[in-house]
């Protein structure tokens, strides 16, 4: 069990498709979970399939979305930071270090998952992931929380070799799914795809439920 651990990420559904099976393992294990999200991923080019939301309703909708998932996940504390979706590179960095260096000087984490910085591709992704990272390194050394991070840009495997991190995820896999599924407006053909296996032969079923019973991630290198 973690003593704490803090999630941060910009957009609501990053916390589960990213990392969710990581989050459901440490909810299960006991360890209080703190997510700071910092946009509601309003300019989000997903709207449902079929639509059921637009540009007007898209952010109330993926609150409700996160505030599920949220609750699936087994998270805690919830943290909205009211930042608007595709700006985050336009801020001060060191707005989104002081706010996660005060995060951490709250809560004290002994763990924090985030993405990999270089290699997550989105904008957003990348200005909170090195935020993280830096507000990590003006701490004492033997004051650091460890880092867990998820990569997927092209190339990462090359580059940082494999995920040293793996989680048996297979106690909560029912929980990642429902987290998956919450995030509706953004998940609809996974969620198809998952519930046609899940329905389907027992082979297909077990394919499925073997796809959500693992969580890989890398450990940052402080």
């Amino acid at each position: 069990m973690e003593r704490q651990v803090l999630v941060v990420f910009p957009h609501p559904d990053d916390e589960t498709l990213a990392v969710g099976g990581a989050i459901a393992y440490h909810a299960h294990a006991g360890s209080p979970i703190t997510y700071a999200c910092f946009t509601l991923g309003q300019m989000g080019r997903n709207m449902g399939r079929p639509f059921f939301a637009n540009r007007e309703t898209l952010p109330q909708i993926r609150e409700r979305e996160l505030r599920t998932a949220v609750q699936a996940l087994g998270i805690g504390d919830l943290r909205m930071l009211g930042f608007r979706d595709k700006t985050l590179e336009f801020e001060d960095p060191k707005t989104f270090v002081t706010i996660i260096s005060d995060l951490i000087a709250e809560l004290n984490p002994s763990l924090i998952i985030t993405y990999y910085p270089g290699y997550c591709v989105h904008p957003d992704h990348e200005t909170l992931a090195a935020a993280t990272i830096e507000a990590v390194r003006l701490l004492p050394t033997g004051e650091r929380p460890r880092i867990h991070c998820q990569a997927f840009s092209k190339g990462h495997e090359r580059d940082l070799g494999k995920r040293d991190v793996i989680l048996d995820t297979s106690a909560v896999w029912e929980h990642w799914y429902r987290a998956i599924k919450a995030h509706k407006t953004q998940t609809a053909a996974r969620v198809e795809a998952l519930e046609t296996s899940l329905n389907g032969s027992d082979e297909d079923r077990m394919d499925a439920i073997r796809s959500l019973s693992e969580q890989k991630l890398y450990t940052y290198p402080l």
